[in-house]
């Protein structure tokens, strides 16, 4: 895990710069995502790589690029994950995981194969479907066969008619975001839930943010055909939507019973990892390794479940729908609370914590954008109410993973120049610095180097 978050931290940092495609491998290969099943034939990716489809060397289509097998099969970059997805279970991690759970061959063990593959039943595999081809177009677009295969291509399809025959709507930021989810957070279909025992074998952590994770898959360009077509997507929407995406995701699998315990315990999966994983000495003075976290009023001891989406959400709704920010603070704490008093509390206050992301998810979903929602959630994050919350690894990364995002949505859409963007990135790298191994996590440094980068991003609205 721990050259695995090293390498991640390093890519994220230089993402956009030359070097953020050997970095950033290890995240995308070893979180492919899944999409949900559906109800047609699945024909395979080699029903879409005709050299007049998506099978062009070149990306010189004229409506859509024409290269996105290319793309996909790409096999040292980010873009390439998913088709190296069901590869990675014959790797030596993959069967040391698999082993350690009795799974026996990795790449035919259910457990696996629901997000390391587009594992349909038999009933639903067309002709050229292949179980080897891992996370194939249709584990994200849906199943084509009977459906939108045959007419997606001609006139007088459009995107509206495509979608209305089953395609994914992936432009929308909801739909995007679950699709993604069902494996980069899980699900309950079967084979989509990394259990605490899988990371205990070796299985990496999950982390999730939708706008960077599209980034990485992108296999498109966001031209003058794609927005007549789709509209111009907005990186702040996708953000935002995936954090509400993800709180609702995490509650709502907790609240069922076969995923929020495992035997007589709780599934830690949904626990922060590092407040239990700290060093353990038996010393005269004691040295705590954490710092107290004022939107958690949890019993001393009690591991806290992991809330770097709920902070991420916080934010935005106090930046984007403050009508709805308190009513998820007060669900949020409640939550905390909760898990401090009993199982049933607990998937009570759940319940009622996803309803509110649920809220916002939509809200988030339906509004409008204006150029300075991306400086609003900045300053909110980093900010004196915020920054606090900032006690522990996995939330501080998805800060830096969300000001990294939304300083590169600034520069995209022409609210600051790269040369601007720049003078702030030794501030970020410094803040990804903070995080860039687990085990030398440090909050004050984090929150430091986070405050200056917003500072420096504030001055140049």
């Amino acid at each position: 895990m721990r050259r695995f978050w090293a390498d991640v931290i390093t890519g994220l940092a230089q993402r956009r710069g030359a070097l953020r495609v050997a970095a950033v491998v290890a995240l995308a290969a070893l979180y492919p995502a899944s999409g949900a099943i559906g109800n047609g034939t699945f024909e395979g990716v080699a029903s879409c790589a005709g050299s007049t489809c998506h099978g062009r060397a070149e990306g010189n289509g004229a409506v859509v690029r024409q290269d996105e097998i290319a793309t996909w099969q790409e096999p040292s970059s980010p873009s390439g994950a998913h088709s190296r997805a069901y590869a990675v279970l014959g790797g030596r991690r993959g069967q040391q995981i698999a082993a350690s759970l009795g799974l026996g061959n990795a790449q035919s063990a259910p457990a696996c194969l629901g997000c390391h593959s587009t594992n349909v039943p038999a009933g639903q595999r067309g002709a050229k479907f292949t179980v080897t081809d891992g996370v194939g177009c249709e584990s994200c677009h849906g199943p084509s066969g009977g459906t939108w295969l045959a007419e997606h291509y001609a006139l007088p399809a459009t995107h509206a008619s495509n979608v209305a025959a089953g395609l994914t709507p992936l432009d929308n930021p909801k739909a995007r975001a679950n699709v993604c989810l069902d494996c980069h957070y899980g699900s309950s279909k079967p084979g989509q839930f990394v259990t605490h025992a899988m990371m205990a074998a070796g299985h990496p952590r999950i982390s999730f943010e939708l706008d960077l994770f599209s980034a990485l898959q992108q296999h498109h360009n966001i031209d003058g055909d794609y927005t007549a077509r789709k509209a111009t997507p907005n990186s702040v929407r996708f953000w935002a939507v995936g954090q509400a995406e993800a709180v609702r995701r995490a509650t709502s699998l907790f609240t069922q019973p076969k995923f929020a315990y495992e035997g007589a315990f709780p599934q830690f999966y949904f626990y922060d990892c590092h407040s239990c994983h700290r060093t353990i000495t038996d010393g005269p003075q004691r040295k705590l390794t954490f710092e107290t976290n004022p939107a958690r009023p949890i019993p001393f001891g009690n591991p806290p479940f992991n809330d770097e989406n709920m902070i991420m959400l916080q934010a935005v709704a106090g930046a984007l729908v403050p009508g709805e920010a308190a009513k998820f603070q007060s669900a949020a704490r409640g939550f905390h609370a909760a898990m401090g008093q009993g199982p049933g509390e607990a998937l009570a206050a759940a319940q009622a914590l996803s309803m509110h992301a649920g809220v916002l998810a939509d809200a988030l979903s339906g509004r409008a954008y204006a150029d300075a929602d991306a400086f609003k959630v900045i300053a909110i994050i980093a900010g004196e109410a915020t920054a606090p919350r900032f006690t522990d690894y996995a939330g501080s990364v998805q800060a830096v993973m969300a000001v990294d995002t939304l300083l590169n949505a600034l520069v995209r859409e022409g609210r600051l120049t790269q040369g601007a963007a720049a003078g702030i990135r030794g501030d970020i790298a410094r803040a990804y610095k903070a995080v860039e191994e687990p085990n030398a996590y440090r909050p004050a440094d984090f929150r430091a180097a986070l405050k200056s980068a917003s500072g420096a991003i504030g001055r140049l609205q």
